[in-house]
């Protein structure tokens, strides 16, 4: 009789076992999918992937790099509205901060300036301006609305200039209108603001930025409308 029971217990031992392996199993198995699942849905912005099967490779031949690591490659992209107007205008600084967010999809900074100018009615403090710096995913993102969406709604446009760049790889946009972006709505626009965009390349010179900028698709001039870029 005790064999009996001692019989029962180890089945019933090896029962539990199984029930707990199976449990922990599940437990174990559950997290792995839900990673799979997150990472399924980050898409890799379609710059990027152009940039890595295409631009890469023809900067590479174009320019006779020894190196990949000399490949031009895009840093940051810095977003910048003036605030002239807050002397008289003291709410043009939330006005354009909201705008600027609205735009970049990031909360901008307020710059302020360094000293005091008495010719300009300017303090130490007094706010000058907003900016925002866009890196990374958001960088690529903005990038793709601003060459596809944003530049051709411009009135009369006519192709970014070749020689808007400063000489070691940033080119420099002004734009005059806030409103050709879609995250706009223009029934709320307060008041016309210019805006400026400074995208920041590793390259060299002005001839790989702008080379570089035109295989992502800036609309650039065509050369024949303009001079020689400068080096």
């Amino acid at each position: 009789m005790p064999t009996k029971h001692r019989g029962e217990k180890s089945t019933k031992g090896t029962a539990e076992t199984k029930d707990n392996n199976s449990s922990s199993q599940v437990k174990q198995k559950t997290p792995k999918s839900i990673v799979k699942s997150k990472s399924e849905v980050k898409a890799t912005p379609r710059i990027l992937l152009k940039y890595r099967e295409e631009i890469g490779p023809t900067l590479f031949q174009e320019f006779q790099y020894k190196n990949h690591m000399e490949i031009p490659k895009l840093q940051k992209v810095v977003l910048n509205i003036g605030l002239g107007e807050t002397l008289t205008n003291p709410k043009a600084q939330e006005r354009a901060v909201r705008d600027l967010t609205m735009i970049s999809g990031q909360k901008p900074i307020v710059t302020r300036a360094a000293k005091s100018i008495a010719g300009f009615k300017l303090r130490e403090g007094m706010p000058i301006g907003v900016k925002v710096t866009l890196r990374g995913k958001r960088m690529f993102e903005f990038m793709d609305r601003l060459l596809n969406i944003s530049l051709p709604r411009i009135r009369d446009f006519r192709g970014l200039s070749r020689n808007a760049g400063d000489g070691m790889g940033n080119y420099t946009i002004g734009l005059r209108e806030q409103f050709i972006f879609p995250e706009i709505d223009y029934s709320q626009i307060d008041k016309f603001r210019g805006l400026q965009i400074t995208i920041v390349t590793t390259a060299k010179t002005n001839r790989e930025c702008i080379r570089f900028l035109e295989l992502i698709g800036a609309p650039f001039t065509r050369l024949d409308e303009e001079t020689s870029i400068p080096a």
